[in-house]
């Protein structure tokens, strides 16, 4: 375990240990490279901690097919880490019987509903939220309504949320706030994205 020495201590009246195991929201947003990917790398050690995983991919078409979805869903199976759920919004939600009449609004308020159910009942331990700052800026969702449901969520689940433009709120209530920023990207000199890299 890394050994460092916190530059604050909270007068929160909780041990070391109670502080260390608290549930953590974390957000990856800003216009660079990376934030999904570097979500779904603390993905990849939940599972290894044998932590139930849920990934709830907003916005994303169906036709996007990552390279973390397969890797992942195979470990998940394979019974030797925790187990991974995959669920996107492109595809339509698995538990709606509707989607074909639905609005891309609809199915991102959809999938919200679902992750409040899956937060309330702790269905899963580590929650990556992928895109789901985009519903959040455009105003589809209610961000003081996701961070109170994430304020008062019970037991220890640890959520991510990527996307570019979270929210100041969304910002301020998070413990882990990235901002990845772009300083050289190869789309710039007109490369178009490329297997292994981008998906």
């Amino acid at each position: 375990m890394p050994q460092g020495q916190p530059s604050v201590v909270p007068q929160d009246g909780l041990t070391t240990r109670q502080r260390r195991n608290r549930p953590l929201t974390m957000v990856h947003t800003g216009i660079g490279k990376g934030k999904s990917t570097a979500a779904f790398g603390m993905a990849l050690r939940a599972w290894n901690q044998g932590w139930p995983v849920g990934v709830f991919q907003f916005v994303k078409s169906a036709k996007w097919k990552v390279g973390e979805e397969n890797a992942l869903k195979v470990l998940g199976a394979s019974g030797e880490g925790g187990s991974v759920d995959w669920h996107k919004m492109g595809e339509g939600w698995s538990w709606i019987q509707r989607d074909g009449e639905m609005s891309n609004e609809d199915k991102a308020r959809e999938g919200w509903e679902q992750v409040k159910r899956c937060l309330a009942d702790e269905t899963y331990k580590f929650y990556v939220l992928d895109e789901f700052a985009y519903p959040l800026h455009w105003g589809w969702i209610d961000v003081a309504e996701v961070v109170s449901v994430l304020r008062e969520r019970p037991g220890t689940q640890h959520v991510v949320i990527t996307g570019r433009n979270a929210p100041a709120e969304l910002c301020g209530f998070a413990d882990l706030v990235t901002d990845m920023s772009k300083v050289k990207h190869p789309m710039d000199a007109g490369q178009k994205g490329q297997r292994g890299i981008e998906w």
